[in-house]
């Protein structure tokens, strides 16, 4: 008994040291044709309930999005909030604070409660202010996702969902799976 809570101590004591803290993004759309396209994408990122503000910069189509600070991001919104605008994401980079949070190449972390699967990186600690590009299906161009894609034998980097090649990392079948890379 001594050796299960022993085992339960380490295990909690050396949870509570990794943790990350997404703080803002970079997101490159692309479709615009005007400042009045600009506007409208603005306008449905400001309204996520995540979102602190939103800065932009027109001649690169790219709005830098704080967050609010312990706000559960969810970059699956940020697209649909471009989508609805009526424009795509052509680039979402994540930028956070890492405390202790090992990665290693075609390996999926839990961050903020969500999946994210590793790919093409080396295995390292990350701790402090670290960015991620999200490489996942309509989050790049096709050429850089099969790039991307071509770096795992693992099925879920196609549908983004949890798959039997997820399963040694107990993520539950279906479960959204974000695909990133370091930088």
């Amino acid at each position: 008994m001594k050796k299960i809570f022993f085992v339960l101590g380490i295990l909690i004591l050396g949870a509570s040291g990794l943790s990350a803290q997404f703080k803002s993004a970079s997101l490159q759309a692309a479709g615009l044709t005007c400042a009045m396209c600009t506007k409208a994408i603005n306008n449905a990122v400001e309204e996520l309930s995540f979102v602190k503000k939103v800065d932009v910069d027109i001649k690169s189509s790219t709005f830098i999005i704080d967050f609010k600070e312990g706000a559960n991001v969810d970059v699956d919104a940020l697209k649909k909030a471009v989508e609805e605008a009526g424009f795509s994401v052509a680039k979402l980079k994540l930028k956070g604070n890492f405390d202790k949070v090992a990665v290693k190449n075609d390996a999926h972390v839990e961050i903020g409660g969500k999946t994210f699967h590793f790919l093409n990186v080396k295995d390292q600690t990350l701790d402090g202010e670290k960015t991620l590009t999200v490489v996942d299906k309509n989050y790049v161009s096709a050429k850089e996702f099969k790039k991307f894609a071509a770096t795992t034998k693992m099925e879920c980097v196609q549908t983004g969902k949890a798959a039997s090649c997820c399963k040694k990392e107990a993520a539950e079948s279906n479960t959204r799976i974000y695909h990133v890379t370091l930088g």
